[in-house]
């Protein structure tokens, strides 16, 4: 897959992720796409542990599973860091 591909795969599952995980506040159009592309990497690394499943390209199924990965990853970043699911409290 290109770097193009990686980008606009990164950026898409990266900004759903943060919205499904509401970090989406705290996060940046940079660290979408860099949690996307890092989400992506894990994804196809448990598909392809977990279920022989290799993908590449552009398709529904690698924006899915970099979604997945995107999730999994924010659900670490927000378990290890003690990221909120808020960027502002009120009182």
């Amino acid at each position: 897959m290109g770097i193009i591909s990686w980008i606009i795969i990164g950026g898409l599952a990266g900004w759903i992720a943060s919205m499904v995980m509401k970090t989406d506040a705290q996060m940046g159009v940079f660290m979408n796409i860099i949690v996307g592309i890092v989400g992506a990497m894990l994804g196809g690394w448990l598909m392809g542990m977990l279920f022989g499943i290799d993908l590449a390209g552009f398709s529904l199924q690698s924006l899915f599973v970099a979604f997945v990965g995107s999730v999994i990853l924010l659900a670490l970043l927000k378990l290890f860091t003690g990221m909120s699911s808020q960027a502002h409290t009120h009182a």
